[in-house]
């Protein structure tokens, strides 16, 4: 609670909150669909997916990391924030007033990617800001941040599934996902704090990009962030699979898609609340293998129950693996690099690039040697691995 209060009532961190649901709004509202707009709407298949899926992760890990770092050597968070949501604006227009394969392929391997910088920024706002505040709090603030990002699927996805069975097409999205991204350019510019003029000390790095480069690529950052990308590819194969499987041919519809993503994401919001108090006595790396290890066992069963009564249950410990799989890393790879909260922030982006790298290797291979319960199994092998790893280096 006291978080939750000091997320309120500070206006930086309040602004990072709003911004931070509004990037969930979108992200929902896309995420689940992204698949099936790519392999049955226009038409690109499995492999175009893939192939989308790639470069859409690589498009959005470069822009992170330049983001981050030249935030980091500026100071000026707010305009590169601003950047990344005019792109996101742009992509959403684009697919409103022109779709077709060709916009939809610019704007979710280039446009949409481009806006991922403003993750990160929220959290090295977040963070910078939350150094005025007692220490004891830090952890908490940066839950409550990252279930913000969690909560409008438990709004927004179950209206999408009431609109989706009431007849309308899942291109639908971009029109709201416009109307989103101008709040969230409304919001930069009228409550981020002004660069230059904030209430905590941002000086600028001082280093050049290579050096700063350099710094996020030493071999003990890298191999932890390969490592978190991996348990994070699970993630990534579930958003990729789960409207591919549950489809008419088992009795389900894209508003069963939207209702299930909404149910897990919901549920996750109460679980990261929980974090905080978890991480005083539980060592990050023991939490995160836990967290995988329940997120795989949804994804690994996913495939098989999608027509039953069943895979409603499987919402229990997706909400609970991906509470701990999304939140403590975001910690973990921020005191990576605590005297740079750009290019800590930015690890985020390499952790997903290297999930969704990951993810989308499961989904080639899968797909080509058997279908998508094999891409699912990929995925939980991958994310239990890499997780394994990350508690063999760091046990404590």
């Amino acid at each position: 609670m006291p978080a939750i209060r000091l997320c309120i009532s500070d206006p930086a961190l309040r602004a990072a909150g709003l911004v931070m649901a509004l990037q969930g709004a979108v992200a929902c509202s896309f995420g689940p669909y992204f698949s099936t707009l790519a392999v049955n709407t226009f038409g690109f298949g499995d492999r175009g997916y893939a192939v989308l899926l790639a470069l859409s992760s690589l498009a959005s890990v470069s822009a992170s990391v330049i983001g981050g770092i030249r935030a980091d050597q500026t100071a000026n968070r707010r305009r590169v924030t601003l950047t990344a949501v005019l792109s996101l604006l742009l992509g959403a227009f684009l697919m409103s007033v022109a779709p077709g394969p060709w916009v939809f392929a610019l704007t979710a391997a280039l446009l949409i990617p481009i806006s991922s910088i403003t993750f990160g920024q929220v959290f090295a706002l977040a963070r910078l800001a939350a150094t005025r505040h007692p220490a004891e709090e830090r952890d908490g603030i940066m839950a409550v941040i990252r279930a913000l990002f969690a909560f409008p699927f438990v709004v927004v996805l179950p209206l999408w599934s009431f609109a989706f069975a009431a007849g309308a097409p899942v291109a639908a999205i971009f029109p709201v996902a416009l109307v989103l991204s101008a709040a969230m350019l409304a919001t930069v510019l009228r409550l981020w704090p002004a660069d230059g003029r904030t209430p905590w000390d941002d000086r600028p790095s001082g280093l050049s990009f290579r050096a700063a480069l350099a710094e996020t690529g030493r071999p003990r950052i890298a191999a932890r962030v390969i490592a978190l990308g991996a348990v994070f590819s699970a993630s990534t194969v579930y958003m990729a699979i789960v409207s591919l499987v549950m489809v008419p041919d088992v009795g389900r519809s894209t508003s069963d898609v939207a209702l299930y993503v909404g149910l897990v994401a919901g549920l996750e919001v109460p679980f990261m609340l929980l974090i905080p108090g978890l991480t005083r006595g539980i060592p990050r790396t023991r939490l995160i293998f836990a967290g995988a290890a329940l997120y795989s066992l949804h994804v690994a069963l996913l495939p098989m129950l999608a027509g039953s009564p069943l895979v409603w249950l499987l919402v229990l410990p997706a909400a609970v693996g991906g509470a701990v799989t999304l939140t403590v890393p975001i910690a973990y790879l921020q005191d990576l690099m605590a005297d740079r909260p750009g290019a800590g922030a930015s690890l985020m982006a390499l952790q997903r690039l290297a999930g969704d790298v990951i993810a989308a290797s499961c989904f080639a291979l899968g797909t080509t040697l058997a279908g998508y319960g094999t891409v699912a199994l990929l995925g939980v092998v991958a994310s239990l691995l890499g997780a394994a790893a990350l508690l063999m280096a760091d046990p404590r």
